[in-house]
């Protein structure tokens, strides 16, 4: 007896009955997007502590603070524009945009006056583009209209539908998913895409080496997304010298680092409630699927459409360009000064444990085998 399918495995079991099985790409993009049923798409944000997985804007507010530093200086390397319009794309709950536009107005009034700061997040499966500081909603084909001279993401590339390929013997296969006995499976069939089949060669992965069964994720919409950020960049005239920057950040590496023999299964994940899984067909809807990012397609694609690279880093190096211990360090000596003057009261105990909570957060973002070694990608116009 198998169990009850929930309504979205039974929207994509109607798909694959009457289209035929799926490229995992078109799975995920269900999974995750579907109107009305796509874990993104559906009720409140998954993101936080309570929900299954947590980015660098939940762990500190110090990370927002580095952004807004950040944005700070591309200001001043543009020549202070006023407005200086910043769009963050996949913004969520908009809880980075909040530390942010916070951190402006604390800090530097100036640098605040000028900014104007928009969030783009998928709901119901549509882009809406929300104006901060305004009451209305701008419609998500209006960004172009926005001229962004920053366009930032934080963690939304790695949830790009991807597709998956499996080598057997001399040959790349395509993972699809299919229905058997009336639960979704995995088939592996003939690439019917070029771009797919010609993806992992294009980046000089010798795949041909490794053994059978080795996997990889590869990212087309990457690829086409790059193309759309770069023409908001860039606009509809490349010559003429509208500059700005893009600021990317997300777990993955270049192609070279990225796609190696030791990676046997790929990086596919998926995530419920914070625990690891390997079923990612198992709860279509309910939980999280990620890939890491193929940084090398990413900066290319940049490159094709007018962007050129500024910086590839690793979060813990850029953070701490951007100073987040020594504004770790004052947080410490403004804010518990109690610890060096009566450490054994009530009040000094209560202080010690939350500036052991604060410094271990920022110390989770910049570790090394962690939040530290998610990239970050910059490209400018």
């Amino acid at each position: 007896m198998h169990l009850q399918m929930t309504t979205l495995q039974q929207v994509i079991a109607r798909r694959i009955e009457h289209e035929g099985s799926l490229t995992f790409a078109d799975y995920m993009r269900m999974a995750l997007y579907e109107a009305g049923y796509g874990y993104y798409v559906t009720g409140a944000a998954k993101m936080g502590w309570e929900g299954d997985y947590y980015t660098s804007t939940d762990v500190s507010v110090l990370f927002a603070h580095c952004v807004g530093r950040q944005l700070l200086q591309m200001w001043e390397q543009l020549g202070r524009p006023g407005p200086f319009t910043v769009l963050e794309q996949g913004a969520g709950r908009g809880d980075l945009a909040d530390q942010v536009c916070s951190w402006a107005a604390q800090e530097t009034p100036e640098f605040a006056a000028a900014l104007i700061y928009h969030t783009e997040d998928i709901r119901a499966g549509q882009d809406v583009l929300d104006d901060r500081g305004q009451d209305g909603v701008i419609s998500g084909a209006k960004a172009m209209l926005l001229q962004p001279r920053v366009i930032l993401v934080n963690e939304l590339v790695d949830a790009f539908p991807v597709h998956v390929v499996e080598k057997r013997g001399e040959a790349l296969y395509e993972v699809y998913v299919d229905l058997r006995e009336d639960r979704l499976c995995e088939v592996l069939g003939e690439i019917d895409d070029e771009e797919v089949a010609s993806y992992l060669d294009s980046y000089k992965v010798p795949w041909h080496t490794f053994e059978d069964g080795w996997r990889a994720e590869i990212n087309l919409d990457a690829i086409h997304w790059m193309e759309r950020v770069a023409g908001l960049l860039v606009g509809p005239n490349p010559k003429r010298k509208r500059r700005g920057f893009l600021l990317t950040i997300d777990y993955g590496d270049t192609s070279r680092e990225l796609y190696t023999a030791y990676r046997r299964r790929g990086t596919l994940a998926s995530y419920f409630h914070h625990q690891f899984t390997e079923q990612p067909l198992a709860r279509p809807g309910e939980q999280d699927l990620t890939a890491h990012v193929n940084f090398t397609a990413l900066i290319q694609a940049g490159r094709q459409h007018g962007l050129r690279l500024d910086t590839l880093t690793t979060q813990r190096q850029w953070l701490m360009d951007l100073n987040i211990y020594e504004e770790l360090e004052r947080v410490r000596r403004d804010g518990f000064a109690i610890l060096d003057q009566a450490l054994a009261s009530d009040e000094g105990q209560i202080a010690l444990l939350k500036w052991y909570d604060l410094r271990q957060r920022v110390m989770a973002l910049t570790a090394r085998g962690g939040m530290g070694d998610f990239k970050v990608l910059i490209m400018k116009h």
